[in-house]
């Protein structure tokens, strides 16, 4: 079977949460969509019942084997899928309502895009979103470079993914997918539909954790990735989560350039007052 969207799953040990995660997948009006579990050696109960689904859903696929991570996990999805578009599913989550995929389809057919993306709706407090809330809304350049797009949101063109951008960096062991978007964004457009596409429930990794290297490289990588100086409008903006760092950069390596730079920032302030 020709599947549209492959949606992969990372699990271990997640037998309380993925029967509802599955039933929201299969309760779909759509029915072109292959379901990816890739397991890390469960402990529990998981794939007993992953495998009680399976008997009555063919396109549900199973790899199980010992992990370095859910960004492993998403990296063999990847390599496994056989779907034209890629999602990436918490084990505890689930899609917002049994039309979301036929919306996605939808928007898939009108249009080019190699990313779509919309929003979802957040279950449980995190630290960056309260419960209830639909998060977030259409993004800019800024607006991702301060915050990231929930992967529950995120459908990727799967020749996009491989033939140009490639896999989840796994040394960012909280922040991959952020890095993953920032790789994507700088590449391509992404297509935003007003829909909601998961309940993203809280308690994960992402929730509260700290990324220490993903931040220590988190500059230097935007700059290569958009191709940019320091002294680039995106980066030099007080609006900029790292400004401050990036001024401290600017002043450390390029002293003459930066004084020349405010110096000119400022008789451009005046001219326009």
């Amino acid at each position: 079977m020709n599947y549209l969207i492959t949606i992969i799953i990372p699990t271990y040990n997640c037998e309380k949460t993925i029967g509802d995660a599955l039933d929201s997948i299969l309760g779909q009006s759509i029915k072109e969509v292959e379901v990816l579990i890739v397991d890390g050696l469960s402990t529990d109960r998981t794939l007993e019942i992953v495998a009680q689904y399976q008997t009555k859903h063919a396109n549900i696929v199973v790899h199980s084997e010992k992990d370095e991570g859910i960004y492993d996990a998403m990296n063999k999805g990847i390599g496994l899928a056989k779907g034209d578009w890629l999602y990436f599913m918490g084990s505890d989550d689930t899609l917002f309502e049994n039309t979301t995929l036929e919306k996605v389809a939808s928007t898939i057919s009108l249009n080019n895009a190699d990313l779509i993306y919309g929003n979802v709706k957040i279950v449980g407090d995190t630290g960056w979103a309260k419960d209830g809330d639909i998060y977030d809304g259409k993004f800019a350049t800024l607006k991702l470079l301060n915050k990231n797009i929930s992967h529950q949101a995120i459908f990727y063109n799967t020749k996009f993914i491989k033939e140009y951008i490639g896999i989840f960096n796994k040394a960012y062991t909280i922040c991959s997918d952020w890095d993953f978007n920032l790789r994507c964004w700088a590449k391509t457009e992404f297509y935003y539909v007003d829909i909601v596409i998961a309940n993203f429930y809280s308690g994960g990794l992402s929730t509260n954790g700290s990324d220490p290297r993903f931040e220590k490289e988190y500059i230097s990588n935007i700059q290569k990735y958009f191709n940019i100086d320091l002294f680039h409008d995106l980066l030099n903006n007080p609006s900029f989560r790292k400004h401050q760092k990036v001024r401290q950069l600017q002043k450390k390596y390029y002293p003459f350039k930066t004084k020349l730079h405010d110096f000119l920032q400022r008789i451009s302030l005046k001219i326009k007052a």
